[in-house]
């Protein structure tokens, strides 16, 4: 296990911040200095955590079997009409990560990736249903035997970035990284009607693990 790249900037911040304040504390509070230092102890730990890496490789590459883009819980499963880009009807699977999540976003299956696009918004919780239309929100569509696969990086109310890495254009393998959202938020799949979904809400899901269906 590894820091992830989009964590180092953070880090760097954080250990920086958290040393000025320590060393002023020292001067001018004190005893409680101490409780500071635990306390900041204890936030930067939750950083490195938040920004980890785990070895998460595909192991046998398939295409029928979607794989779990994020880590998390599955909040929805539904038949919505998804207006952006597909147009259509078609399944609605999605995955809220807790800040304790793993961040990463991987492709569920390999991708000619042919719709990518980031869209400023709010930063309502992520659980809302709204969220999926009115919060900052990336879009990624995909073309794999014929079908369309989409999904949608969401934040939430305490994810304040939206890192994509999905290209329109450029093809992307299973397990490959699609991007990273900093802090509580959710992806959201929106698959064919004919897929056959293989989790249920309230499912614990693990990104590039998990089979969430089967196209």
């Amino acid at each position: 296990m590894t820091i992830h790249k989009e964590g180092y900037p953070t880090l760097l911040i954080g250990f920086a911040f958290f040393t000025l304040i320590n060393i002023a504390a020292q001067y001018f509070l004190g005893s409680f200095s101490t409780v500071l230092l635990i306390f900041s102890i204890g936030i930067f730990l939750f950083l490195v955590s938040f920004f980890r890496k785990p070895n998460r490789e595909v192991l046998s590459i398939d295409n029928n079997l979607l794989l779990s883009p994020c880590d998390g819980k599955v909040v929805v499963i539904e038949k919505v009409y998804e207006p952006e880009f597909l147009q259509s009807d078609c399944i609605q699977v999605s995955i809220f990560m807790s800040p304790l999540n793993v961040h990463i976003n991987w492709f569920p299956t390999d991708a000619l990736v042919t719709y990518s696009k980031h869209h400023p918004g709010k930063y309502l919780a992520a659980w809302n249903p709204k969220a999926s239309t009115e919060n900052e929100r990336t879009t990624v569509c995909y073309d794999i035997y014929g079908k369309r696969v989409l999904l949608r990086q969401v934040a939430g109310a305490l994810a304040r970035r939206i890192v994509c890495y999905a290209k329109a254009g450029k093809s992307y393998r299973q397990g490959d990284e699609m991007g990273f959202i900093k802090f509580g938020s959710r992806v959201d799949l929106y698959l064919p009607l004919d897929t056959n979904v293989h989790v249920k809400i309230g499912d614990l899901v693990a990104g590039n693990r998990t089979k969430i269906g089967q196209l």
